[in-house]
């Protein structure tokens, strides 16, 4: 079946259009960030704040299970990222959401670490959390059924690497290059681990 000439412009300029919105947003982004660097700017960085609260609450929830501490630990996140950037002004910060993301999976490990001199006995998901940050340096949007509640307790039975390419991609929406800077790893590495814990995903949600 041919396009009409009309219905091709219509999807040219849908796309277009949609290239302007995320460009606009990332430039937008980056002078937020500028303010907050150069010139310690604090209604700035709440607007980047709002931009990320519920995807780092979220992030952060789905490793620690616990609402409460969830909450105290992204209060962190953004406390750590403030300081950083207003003590690090010369640092360049390519991406605030990889600089976010990273801030906050390091505090998820030191959580299980504190957890881990407090208690002789350690959940599964912190020694998997620990070992996973200790190795980090060695190495299409998500179309299924169901609701991302649904998609997260299945994600759940996955591998950590698979677990965290997943949620930051696919759930998250960050690019491949964004996680890759979050987890350590090469763009090449990371894409090979989203196709794998892709059509690992599907086969877990088809027998459910």
């Amino acid at each position: 079946m041919l396009w009409s000439s009309d219905a091709v412009k219509k999807g040219c300029n849908i796309f277009v259009l949609s290239a302007s919105y995320i460009m606009k947003d990332l430039i937008n982004e980056k002078l937020l960030l500028y303010k907050v660097r150069i010139k310690r700017d604090p209604e700035a960085y709440g607007l980047l704040y709002d931009l990320y609260v519920k995807k780092i609450y979220r992030f952060v929830f789905f490793k620690i299970s616990s609402r409460e501490e969830a909450e105290d630990l992204t209060s962190e996140v953004f406390l750590k990222a403030w300081n950083y950037l207003v003590e690090n002004s010369e640092q360049e910060i390519r991406s605030f959401a990889s600089f976010i993301y990273r801030i906050a999976r390091n505090l998820v490990v030191d959580f299980y670490r504190e957890k881990a001199r407090r208690s002789s006995e350690l959940p599964l998901e912190a020694v998997i959390e620990i070992v996973a940050a200790a190795g980090a340096g060695e190495e299409q949007r998500l179309e299924v059924d169901g609701e991302i509640d649904e998609i997260m307790k299945v994600l759940k039975k996955m591998k950590l690497e698979y677990q965290e390419a997943v949620l930051l991609h696919y759930i998250e929406e960050l690019s491949a290059g964004e996680v890759a800077r979050i987890l350590g790893k090469s763009q090449i590495s990371v894409r090979v681990t989203l196709h794998r814990a892709l059509k690992k995903l599907k086969e877990l949600l088809e027998k459910k």
